[in-house]
């Protein structure tokens, strides 16, 4: 037992008083009265060591209720540990989401927020479970309950911030709603006696306004548990944000093009002159070193504004625009890689003259005119002439107009079916025999057909990615294509073969048949004036588009993306083995094995075992520049009800905690009622015996005789 007031106990010397009184009051049991006495002063009798107790009992009441009244004024309790205290309150469950997003990297903000950790940390109690999760993009364990229950209760906190402290923030976006749910659900698993005590979220983050919540719009909050917010705010407010301005995301720019990017100035900004302009990577800390002179940018706090930055002439390898004017630099900086022009091969088998403007070769060359994106390169071969393998290995489509050796044929056919493309534009009826060897039938019937006016297309699938691009019903009008003669094919004789558009006559015009892993297609009229107006339409460019696309010709990658987003490795190159990093560094990889993601911003490029490969640019998410602070009544809007920040709780010394921990457990114990209690029930059984004791030597003094 211990004692809240420990010098009240010096009020039991109190108990000497009745012992005394007990010694000093003799009473004498006869009594005469002498007249000669009458003028004497009355003296008490003097203590002697033949004085004796009398009435024990009364004596001993007496010094109980004294001694019980000292100890209720001393405030006694018994130490109780709070796991061993049933009167405790419940144990919390706690989990604490740490941003570790780019926006974190703002000066002083990461340090308050290892700042807010701790003094959640040092709040919990021996009772309680406390985790820790890290989110950008997705939401980590750094500390799970686990661990947190597996450690001796002194040794929680110690290595809940050797973790924290082994971190830092990262470059990725703030995908708060996200984080939020996985915290929730981490929450909600709870049993045993945690599960009735409190259950809580802290967020510790700068809460900028560019978090992502859209993952919270279809998700009910678990009733229970709670959100309390633990803002960790910049030293400076100024921050203006680059980011890259795309029309759409397969734009290609020129090479000598502007490039097009949007300054994001902060609500809370104080200045709005800034500097745009090409730069060369600098060390971390200093200045833009610009390539040009850069434009003046003058952006108001709270608004954006979009400038188009100028190639300079004759300046090679620009790689990066930035911007300088504010106070925080991890978002002044966007990546640029220059188009990369693919160069596919078509490969044109028929006696066509290429400059010849009455034959389909002269319309297909124009047709596949060059683009900054791609610069197809059409190599006709006659089809008597031996066909030249590389040239067959390096087209991934082909086109026939005439009958060819059966030795073609047969490699045609083989280079079909390893999947590739061809489309038989047959000139006349002559190509059925090479048409039957390419799509491996003894026979196809073929006839000339000539219209007594004119034919037209009709039935068209539209639905079929050929004729995707005329889905729309401003451009699906083919009524104004007219053929003047075509070839009639019997598509129903052949195996898996889909009719993709007809005549109006029902013939088929356009049929698709799979050939092993390719497909022939099979256009029953030509495009050159002779066959039809269609090579003089505005259909024929995006049809012949089309069938390059489809057939893998050109390979769509994307080369600008945000930090933390997949590469995608385009198929059939050369095997990549890993990435030169923006640091320096080289990271290995394995086909096949888990996508690269890239860490930081800067530029990646593939390593293949002949050299370089690919370029990719990858940027900060663009929500990062918007710093201004997040409204707490978006998150409640949405379902999560969120508890507004405490003050932070004094650090005791040890003393006074233990101190403190003293009157918390003599506050809920209460030992000095009982003592209090005690003390008038004595008190009143003391009154009772003293005047029985008194009525007693009363009575007998009575019966003495005179």
């Amino acid at each position: 037992m211990s004692f809240l007031t420990p010098l009240f106990l010096i009020g039991a010397l109190a108990i000497a008083g009745p012992v005394i009184y007990h010694l000093v009051r003799r009473v004498t049991r006869d009594r005469q009265l002498f007249s000669s006495l009458m003028f004497l002063q009355p003296s008490p009798p003097r203590i002697s060591k033949r004085h004796r107790f009398e009435h024990l009992l009364l004596l001993l009441l007496r010094c109980a209720a004294l001694a019980l009244l000292a100890l209720a004024f001393a405030r006694p309790f018994f130490r109780q540990t709070p796991l061993d205290d049933p009167t405790a309150a419940d144990p919390k469950r706690v989990v604490i989401l740490l941003d570790t997003s780019a926006s974190m990297r703002r000066a002083g903000v990461w340090a308050a927020a290892r700042e807010r950790v701790e003094t959640v940390l040092r709040r919990s109690g021996p009772a309680d479970q406390v985790a820790i999760y890290t989110f950008d993009r997705s939401a980590t364990a750094l500390l799970p309950f686990e661990d947190w229950n597996r450690a001796a209760p002194a040794e929680r906190v110690p290595t809940a911030l050797g973790r924290v402290a082994g971190i830092s923030p990262g470059w990725n976006g703030t995908h708060l709603g996200n984080a939020l749910i996985a915290a929730a659900e981490a929450l909600a698993e709870s049993d045993g006696k945690a599960a009735s005590g409190i259950r809580q979220v802290v967020l510790v983050s700068d809460l900028q306004a560019g978090s992502r919540l859209d993952g919270l719009q279809a998700y009910e909050w678990p009733k229970g548990i709670e959100l309390q917010i633990e803002a960790a705010k910049a030293a400076q407010p100024t921050n203006a944000g680059l980011s890259l301005v795309a029309d759409n995301a397969d734009s290609v720019r020129a090479l000598d093009a502007p490039v097009r990017v949007r300054v994001a100035n902060a609500a809370d900004s104080k200045r709005e002159q800034f500097k745009v302009g090409w730069s060369r990577p600098v060390a971390a800390g200093s200045g833009p070193d610009w390539v040009a002179a850069p434009l003046d940018a003058y952006v108001p706090p709270g608004q954006n504004r979009v400038f188009s930055v100028p190639v300079p002439k004759g300046a090679t390898g620009l790689e990066q625009i930035s911007v300088a004017g504010d106070d925080e630099a991890f978002d002044n900086t966007v990546y640029v890689i220059p188009p990369a022009q693919q160069k596919p091969a078509v490969l044109w088998l028929g006696a066509d003259v290429a400059e010849d403007p009455k034959q389909p070769l002269f319309f297909l060359r124009r047709a596949l005119a060059e683009t900054p994106r791609v610069a197809a390169r059409v190599i006709a071969a006659a089809p008597n002439a031996a066909l030249n393998p590389a040239d067959l290995a390096a087209a991934k489509l082909v086109f026939l107009t005439d009958a060819v050796p059966a030795g073609t044929a047969a490699a045609l056919r083989a280079h079909v079916e390893a999947g590739n493309t061809a489309v038989v534009v047959p000139r006349s009826a002559a190509i059925a025999p090479s048409l039957a060897a390419l799509l491996g039938r003894d026979l196809v019937a073929a006839e000339e057909v000539r219209p007594s006016n004119y034919a037209m297309l009709a039935e068209i699938d539209f639905q079929h990615p050929i004729f995707a691009p005329f889905a729309d019903p401003r451009y699906s009008d083919f009524t104004k294509i007219h053929f003047w003669r075509y070839r009639k094919f019997d598509a129903s004789a052949w195996p898996g073969a889909k009719v993709l558009a007809r005549f109006d006559r029902g013939d088929p015009a356009l049929t698709e048949v799979p050939v092993g892993k390719g497909r022939v297609f099979v256009l029953a009229g030509g495009w050159q004036p002779e066959d039809s107006q269609l090579a003089v339409s505005s259909k024929f460019v995006p049809l012949v588009w089309s069938w390059l696309d489809l057939s893998g010709s050109v390979v769509s990658v994307a080369t600008q993306l945000a930090v933390g987003d997949q590469i995608a490795i385009p198929a059939g190159g050369a095997p990549v083995t890993g990435f030169a990093l923006p640091d320096g560094n080289t990271a290995a990889w394995t086909a096949g094995g888990p996508a690269f993601a890239g860490t930081m911003p800067g530029v990646y490029v593939t390593r293949t075992e002949s050299g370089a490969g690919q370029r990719y640019a990858l940027n900060l998410d663009a929500n990062e520049s918007r710093t201004a602070p997040l409204g707490l009544d978006e998150l409640e809007l949405l379902g999560v009800p969120v508890t507004r920040q405490a003050a932070p709780a004094a650090v005791l010394a040890p003393a006074d905690k233990a101190l403190l921990q003293a009157g918390e457990a003599e506050n809920r114990q209460k030992l000095w009622r009982w003592l209090v209690a005690a003390t008038l029930a004595i008190l009143v059984l003391e009154s009772a015996l003293a005047g029985w004791t008194a009525r007693r030597s009363v009575v007998k003094t009575e019966e003495v005789p005179t």
